[in-house]
């Protein structure tokens, strides 16, 4: 168990966020996912060892208050075989109060013990489980830091006219282009036929005024 906890130790309560801070340079969260992975192995244990414990708890409970209750019944019986005058089945009663006293007492002091190691496990398991909830904490605020780059980078590549290595890029040149050309057609169009349809109305007011000077 202690060389659990040793393990248990390094991989929890290592210097967690200098590690952090060495992969936020190089951006691996691959490689923090793995990390975190071996870190609910580590506390899935203790979890697996903290209902054990209580198993064992459990079993020690139980063997105790047999133990007792035949020591008692022994002490008994022992009681009424002395009145009885039946000194050798007073002597095994006796002899059998003493060992399942014994059993007793021997069984107590491995109840406190396990309940003591009960206690201590819960709280490494409660320690563990927020320093893990911490760590996931600190993931998702990684992955968002690496998505708002990510995203900045895009839209820095999408922006920037002046860069033609990003087909992103490329393609938002090519489509500004096309608005600009789509821009210049449409009035140029619109001039030709403004200056159309003033030329047609000026040939029609010029020949209504032909027509007003012969009459």
């Amino acid at each position: 168990m202690n060389d659990l906890f040793s393990r248990m130790k390094q991989t929890l309560t290592a210097d967690f966020y200098h590690v952090l801070d060495k992969m936020e340079q190089k951006n691996p969260i691959a490689l923090l996912n793995q990390y975190l992975r071996q870190a609910e192995a580590e506390t899935e244990k203790v979890r697996q060892l903290v209902e054990r414990q209580y198993q064992l708890k459990a079993e020690f409970t139980k063997e105790l208050a047999e133990a007792e209750g035949l020591a008692e019944k022994r002490k008994n019986q022992a009681k009424i075989a002395e009145k009885a005058g039946e000194s050798e089945l007073q002597a095994f009663a006796i002899q059998e109060n003493e060992l399942y006293s014994t059993r007793a007492l021997r069984i107590k002091e491995a109840l406190v013990k396990a309940e003591k190691q009960l206690n201590e496990l819960e709280y490494k398991y409660r320690e563990m489980k927020h320093k893990l909830k911490d760590m996931n904490i600190r993931r998702m605020e990684l992955m968002g830091k690496e998505n708002i780059a990510h995203a900045h980078q895009r839209m820095n590549q999408v922006i920037d006219a002046g860069s033609t290595s990003s087909s992103s890029t490329g393609k938002f040149e090519d489509t500004e282009n096309y608005l600009d050309n789509l821009e210049q057609r449409i009035n140029s169009n619109y001039q030709r036929q403004s200056i159309d349809a003033r030329i047609i109305q000026l040939e029609k007011d010029m020949k209504k005024e032909e027509t007003h000077s012969i009459s």
